[in-house]
């Protein structure tokens, strides 16, 4: 494992959150995650939309999944390379001094739900649909918090992470799935079926 790799790991875990470099078409699409209904909404993200209130009241008004493409392929992973790339894995409480900020990371420095605000952002700007950009909170292996972004296609759900620059099939990853945005309204949260008990701070 690189010093890189290494460090974001650190970032995770200290943050509480907690197919070399690309893609490679599976021999079949991966399936949609299945999720449940409404849930608490992250500390992290809940004090995020206060900064940001018009980014936390969108309602997308195509709910289709993306249509995967090797184009559509080709952006994500470029995204998450160079996202993973430009900022360097810094803890909330080395930058601000207090647990559980999420905010872009527009000073080159974040941990790992900063990443994924920005991989969000710029697909965004592409032009693929905020319903198909979710903020994903995980479990990793080791018990840790961990965010993601989950891209959801026609052909399956994929995983963007700060911890590695390949795109994954949601279950490749293996992490346990706990909640993420409802694709219908970005400030609501929806439960994912089979997850566990959310480890991070979660607004009721």
């Amino acid at each position: 494992m690189n010093s890189s790799t290494m460090g974001r790991l650190r970032v995770c875990v200290a943050a509480g959150l907690a197919v070399t470099g690309g893609w490679m078409a599976p021999a079949w699409a991966s399936d949609a995650m299945a999720t449940g209904g409404l849930t608490s909404q992250p500390i992290g993200h809940y004090d995020f939309c206060k900064q940001h209130p018009g980014e936390c009241s969108i309602r997308p008004a195509n709910l289709a999944p993306a249509v995967l493409t090797d184009g559509l392929m080709r952006k994500l992973v470029n995204v998450t390379a160079r996202v993973n790339a430009a900022v360097k894995p810094m803890s909330d409480m080395d930058i601000y001094g207090k647990d559980e900020v999420w905010a872009y990371p527009d000073k080159g420095v974040g941990d790992c739900e900063d990443y994924v605000l920005e991989k969000r952002r710029q697909l965004s700007r592409m032009g693929i649909s905020l319903a198909d950009l979710l903020i994903t909170v995980v479990r990793k292996p080791d018990g840790e918090g961990h965010a993601v972004l989950t891209v959801r296609t026609d052909g399956g759900d994929y995983v963007l992470d700060n911890l590695t620059d390949k795109v994954k099939p949601w279950d490749e990853t293996g992490y346990r799935f706990l909640k993420r945005q409802a694709i219908d309204n970005t400030g609501r949260w929806v439960s994912i079926r089979g997850g566990q008990q959310v480890l991070v701070g979660s607004v009721q």
